[in-house]
């Protein structure tokens, strides 16, 4: 007997649903540690565009995910591989900012945070999202159904809802943890903990 997945837009499938984003968007992963490590870093504030390009950028995923581009992804051989190296390399590059963050490189003060667009675009090779969006559309769409935009937007809404405070989460640890520890050298070591966590999340993208 074939499983045909549960209706998003029935009021009853809404909790499995809003379980499953909430699962994916807490535990640490990639978006999560730079969130942590930028409000270390740079302070809440200054996260507040990283936040907002994940959740617009992941939402946009969702929906091209659940619209065909999921099933052009699989096609493509070594894909996911690729994108495990790309997002590998830039989450290195974002553990030096961390690291570095408010100290000078050749006279030129290393203090800015991701932007919206770039948190935006980095979810385009971050493997945990992609991971999620893949897992999340077949789950919770109906196979053949005739309501599968409506099905999609509510997925995309869903995801947003959630990813939003989930982040703003992680951020507020960051920063919180930078304030408590308030004089240079803890506040160096603030960052180079928070910037270890971020490189330490490229070793989970290969588990």
């Amino acid at each position: 007997m074939p499983v045909i997945a549960a209706d998003p837009l029935a009021t009853g499938h809404l909790l499995p649903l809003f379980l499953f984003a909430v699962a994916g968007a807490l535990t640490p992963g990639p978006n999560n540690m730079i969130s942590a490590g930028s409000g270390a870093a740079f302070g809440f504030r200054r996260t507040l565009p990283q936040i907002w390009g994940v959740t617009f950028g992941f939402a946009l995923m969702v929906m091209a995910v659940g619209f065909g581009l999921g099933a052009v992804f699989l096609s493509i051989p070594y894909a996911h591989q690729a994108l495990k190296i790309i997002g590998s390399l830039y989450l290195l590059f974002l553990a030096w900012k961390i690291a570095n963050a408010g100290e000078t490189t050749g006279g030129t003060a290393i203090e800015k945070p991701m932007t919206s667009l770039q948190a935006a675009l980095f979810q385009w090779v971050n493997p945990k999202a992609w991971t999620i969006a893949l897992s999340m559309v077949p789950a919770f769409t109906t196979v053949g159904g005739d309501r599968i935009v409506g099905e999609i937007l509510v997925l995309a809404g869903v995801s947003a809802i959630v990813t939003l405070p989930s982040l703003c989460v992680w951020a507020g640890f960051g920063a919180l943890l930078a304030r408590l520890l308030s004089t240079p050298r803890q506040q160096r070591i603030v960052n180079y903990v928070m910037a270890a966590l971020v490189a330490a999340s490229v070793v989970m993208l290969f588990l």
